[in-house]
């Protein structure tokens, strides 16, 4: 028999920052290297160095390319890493573009913190650099979709196409004879950009994500949500902003608005994306046309019928636009990027309307404004909040708590062990006790930095 030692790093007990590493006598792997968002006490674990000796890591392998599961990669290669990091090429194009957004956001805030001494930190640091972006991206090695990629003599792995946003999938590793699922973000089974997720047939042990398995997504009419808050909008002459994630809900979001146009239930009213990284974004589903619905005339369409914004200087210009406008703009948790300069400016304004779409970690102000803060903390002072704030679920990129029992029934044995993963407590707890319900299948809910041992 073979030992085997499973790290919880992160993404354990919460719902951001996974890391999952594998210890063998053979091999050592990585599966995602996430930043923490969200909890204080979260976030300072990101200025600390992995309890793992990181040159040992031979390979680290993403599920997709999300800040949460790709943003730690430049600190873990100045903490030593010299392996392979793996994902299929539109996954590694995606972590290209957010691990450099990352990087320039974190230097620009640092700098405005020094500049303006709010910081507590004297002076204030970035957690990494672009040049410490740009070094990571030596190590990138892309591999296919569904193929099988030898990763030592007893140890093979497979990225399987799961939803959720471009690129993205979930990993079968064949260790030892014994396959270990890793589910990633596991994506809708009706999704307006996507297919819906292939699903495992075996899986020895599974490491499942739960974000939404707590509940089921309501049955919204999104097109209809987005006509009402657009009308009113309009009546107000206001301004509409969406926070959004640069990758799939900001390229739905720009999807939905088109079609409602092009049928007559929207007006012309200027909708500007403000998302350098969005921007990015759209070039990959340009580059890689297979992993997408949208066909290119669609694609070309729907940018030009909407205004891409770039500069910092056109951010200002489209706030000082007096016409009523829809603004779409990163981060979609409110953490960062440009929508802080939005609602710090509009936010005060009962003509302004907020749209929150997907999933808020706790403590970002994303999830503030959802438990209805009438106050933000944005680059060190407090701007009050008299802007209606709107909530659309329907619109998440994960699978709720039925959908992900759908996923995982196709697995035809019982798995050994089922680790919830990438989820909040409460969430994790009722997935566990519907699993069981359900499939009567053995759960366990890992801490953060648990280690399990597991004999292969």
């Amino acid at each position: 028999m073979e030992k085997l030692q499973v790290h919880f790093l992160g993404g354990s007990g919460t719902v951001t920052g996974s890391k999952f590493y594998l210890h063998t006598a053979e091999i050592k792997i990585l599966v995602d290297c996430g930043l923490f968002q969200g909890v204080k006490e979260l976030r300072e674990q990101n200025w600390e160095r992995l309890p793992i000796d990181v040159s040992e890591i031979d390979y680290v392998l993403l599920t997709h390319g999300h800040l949460d599961h790709c943003g730690y990669l430049p600190l873990l290669v100045r903490q030593g890493f010299r392996g392979k990091i793996l994902g299929t090429p539109p996954t590694l194009e995606i972590a290209r573009i957010i691990l450099e957004d990352s990087a320039k956001i974190q230097e620009e805030e640092a700098d405005k913190a020094n500049k303006e001494e709010y910081s507590k930190h004297h002076p204030a640091l970035p957690l990494y650099t672009k040049e410490d972006a740009a070094f990571t991206l030596n190590f990138f090695e892309h591999v296919e979709e569904g193929k099988k990629v030898s990763l030592s003599d007893r140890c093979d792995a497979t990225f399987l196409y799961n939803g959720h946003i471009i690129g993205s999938t979930y990993i079968e590793i064949d260790l030892f004879g014994k396959r270990l699922v890793f589910s990633g973000d596991v994506g809708r089974q009706v999704d307006e950009l996507l297919d819906p997720p292939k699903q495992p047939k075996w899986a020895d042990y599974l490491f499942v994500e739960s974000t939404y398995g707590d509940r089921q997504h309501p049955d919204e009419d999104v097109g209809q949500i987005l006509t009402n808050l657009i009308k009113e909008t309009l009546y107000k002459k206001g301004t509409l902003i969406i926070p959004s994630f640069a990758v799939e809900r900001l390229q739905s979001l720009m999807y939905q608005l088109w079609k409602l146009y092009k049928k007559n239930r929207i007006p012309n009213i200027p909708i500007f994306v403000d998302s350098p990284m969005g921007n990015n974004v759209l070039e990959v589903f340009k580059n890689f046309p297979n992993w997408h619905k949208l066909t290119i005339e669609e694609y070309h369409n729907m940018c030009n019928h909407i205004t891409l914004v770039s500069s910092y200087a056109e951010t200002w210009e489209t706030i000082d636009d007096p016409r009523p406008k829809i603004v779409i703009a990163g981060s979609g948790m409110v953490t960062g990027g440009r929508v802080l300069t939005y609602i710090k400016q509009l936010g005060d304004m009962e003509t302004t309307s907020i749209l929150i779409v997907g999933f808020q970690a706790e403590e970002t102000r994303g999830r503030k404004l959802l438990e209805g803060a009438t106050e933000l903390k944005i680059y060190g002072k407090y701007v009050p909040i008299k802007a209606k704030v709107n909530h659309l679920e329907s619109l998440s990129a994960h699978a709720d708590q039925g959908e992900l029992l759908t996923w995982m029934g196709a697995i035809k044995n019982i798995p050994e062990k089922v680790f919830l993963v990438h989820g909040e407590k409460d969430a994790m707890e009722t997935y566990k006790d519907k699993i069981h319900e359900k499939l009567g299948w053995n759960c366990h809910i890992p801490m953060m930095h648990e280690v399990v041992e597991i004999l292969l």
